[in-house]
């Protein structure tokens, strides 16, 4: 063999190991600027919105929500007042929950002025260091201490879909929350209910609905990081499946102790359906779970409580329920179960055009109309 040869040859291969690097630095360098790119395309939007004809009820409950079931600081928990003094939130306190919600409805159905505008209010009155509160009293003037971190996520995602949605910074706020909510509510792969500012401590539990895995994946934070929290979470929600007899979950699960808690014996169908909810928006929903709301929903036995064994706890349904099942369905993709779901919803709509209540979702004789009953099915009316 020729020195030439030879020459080449080396020549070649350090020619190719350049090559090798730098796509390896390349790739390496914009891993975390390709996922940011890849976000908007993760961003659940609306499906089946408006095509079931529904769209004066929707609108009719969005006038309702706007003029009678929101102030100055923000959606009202309750319809009715009261001394705001009880260890859960009533009257017209206001929840970050509420404040998720109707951002994401705003987002949603493209209304920027409406969305700036409840976003604004949030910031007002929900903001703080750590995040946001969970609650704010008007009343006793009182902003809790605590976060609730599937009200943040929930926060956050409205931000990412209103930059989708009308450009501008809201992607910039949403990456400053998020930071925040990795750097209080997350401890290595493990993601915490709540923060609490006074202590500077969280609980040590996770509440298995709170495990909101399309809004963790929009959180600004290295692909690794967020692929081990993912894992993490993913294997503690699949672990807390009750069973195909009755395909719900576990309410909540302890880390220190490696077991779930539930409700002294009955299982929440609000909380287990928003982790159906959210395990779906990732391709991981269990069709046993589907199959069962289905045949739930299309028969009307969506309860609101069970027994561990499936059995009814409690012959109680809620506008809710079915309006987070209609989500489940416009999500996969089965118009069937979102029609269904919201044809459900619909039986407790007040139809009396004489009621104060007129096109909101409540109790016309006592006049509790619930903040989250309604937003939920005002933003099942625009999935």
């Amino acid at each position: 063999m020729g020195l030439k040869t030879v020459t080449k040859r080396w020549s070649l291969l350090a020619a190719l190991t350049a090559v090798l690097l730098a796509t390896a630095w390349f790739l390496l360098s914009n891993r975390d600027s390709g996922e940011e790119s890849g976000k908007a395309d993760r961003i659940v939007s609306s499906n089946y919105g408006d095509t079931l004809g529904l769209k004066p009820h929707r609108l009719e409950l969005q006038q309702f929500i706007e003029n009678k079931l929101t102030g100055e600081s923000g959606v009202y928990t309750n319809y009715r007042e009261t001394d705001e003094a009880a260890e859960m939130a009533t009257g017209h306190e206001t929840l970050s929950e509420s404040a998720g919600l109707l951002m994401r409805y705003y987002a949603l159905t493209g209304q920027k002025e409406a969305f700036d505008a409840a976003w604004s209010r949030a910031k007002q009155t929900l903001s703080t260091e750590s995040g946001f509160s969970y609650r704010y009293s008007p009343l006793q003037d009182k902003r809790y201490p605590v976060n609730a971190v599937v009200d943040d996520l929930r926060i956050i995602r409205a931000l990412y879909e209103a930059e989708k949605a009308f450009g501008g910074e809201y992607g910039r706020e949403a990456a400053h929350y998020g930071g925040l909510v990795y750097e209080h509510n997350v401890r290595g792969n493990r993601l915490y209910d709540f923060y609490d500012e006074t202590y500077k401590t969280t609980n040590d539990f996770l509440t298995l609905c709170y495990a909101d895995f399309q809004s963790i994946r929009l959180l600004e934070a290295p692909s690794r990081d967020k692929k081990k929290l993912e894992d993490k979470l993913l294997a503690i929600v699949s672990s807390g499946y009750l069973s195909d007899k009755f395909p719900f979950y576990e309410t909540r699960y302890e880390y220190k102790t490696d077991s779930y808690v539930d409700h002294d014996g009955e299982i929440s169908t609000i909380e287990s359906l928003l982790t159906v909810l959210s395990l779906a928006e990732i391709g991981q929903e269990r069709t046993a779970s589907i199959t069962y709301l289905k045949q739930s929903v299309e028969a009307g036995t969506l309860y609101g409580r069970y027994h561990r064994d499936g059995r009814p706890a409690t012959d109680i349904q809620s506008t809710a329920a079915y309006a987070i099942a209609a989500m489940i369905g416009s999500t996969i993709g089965d118009k069937a179960l979102y029609e269904g779901s919201l044809r459900r919803m619909e039986q407790y709509r007040v139809e009396d055009e004489a009621s104060p209540l007129a096109g909101s979702f409540g109790n016309a004789a006592t006049e509790e109309v619930y903040s989250f009953d309604n937003l939920s099915a005002l933003l099942a009316y625009a999935y």
